[in-house]
């Protein structure tokens, strides 16, 4: 059985993991019959957002905690696993891939990635394992493997996929229910929440981008 990993980045749309892409994404794996293995670094998260008001309060969470939430405490410390671990990997969208995963939400063309999912991401690449991403979370594939001319969408959003491509990705403008495949580089990317609207039009995407990973799996 293939075995996907999941990369998560906290809980909640605006510090950490989008919590509606990471379910979607788990439940289209379940349906496939793939194995997952969920994930995120053990580090602090960039900030902390009180969902309801939208404003930031001055408390301290762990990405890896908090991303426990969502995999119901089944999670491994990035740091403990390799390429060699898992068949392919996704990355929720969610401000947390932006903010904990790298730092595009405040670094924009400075953008740097997180040591550890840098060191993932580029083992996946090497071996050609299959790399999904979703919503915003494709930012980081751009950072990291830019060098590799990715392929990419994050939608339509002109200003982002400038800076995306300044970093060296290709952008591709895609619907909410598409995806966007590099099969150079063994990536597929969504747009899902970048574009909306609900539930319905994001998981049309995602199951998509799901099947199309599990698919690339040798």
């Amino acid at each position: 059985m293939a075995k996907v990993g999941v990369l998560l980045s906290g809980c909640g749309v605006n510090d950490g993991s989008e919590i509606h892409e990471a379910v979607l994404t788990m439940l289209a794996l379940d349906r496939l019959g793939v194995e997952r293995l969920c994930m995120a670094p053990n580090i602090d998260q960039r900030d902390v957002v009180n969902h309801l008001s939208g404003n930031e309060v001055s408390e301290t969470r762990n990405v890896l905690v908090e991303s426990a939430r969502i995999a119901r405490g089944e999670i491994s410390d990035l740091a403990d696993i390799s390429a060699a671990d898992i068949d392919a990997v996704i990355l929720p969208g969610g401000f947390g891939a932006a903010k904990n995963l790298c730092d595009f939400a405040v670094a924009g063309a400075q953008t740097e990635v997180h040591p550890e999912v840098l060191r993932l991401l580029q083992e996946m690449h090497k071996v050609g394992k299959p790399i999904g991403a979703i919503c915003i979370a494709p930012a980081v594939l751009a950072r990291a493997l830019g060098a590799f001319k990715p392929e990419i969408t994050i939608g339509n959003d002109l200003a982002t996929a400038q800076i995306l491509e300044s970093f060296g990705a290709r952008h591709q403008e895609c619907p909410v229910d598409g995806v966007v495949v590099d099969q150079r580089n063994r990536l597929v990317t969504t747009p899902a929440y970048m574009l909306g609207p609900g539930l319905r039009e994001i998981a049309a995407g995602i199951d998509k981008l799901v099947q199309q990973v599990a698919g690339m799996v040798a």
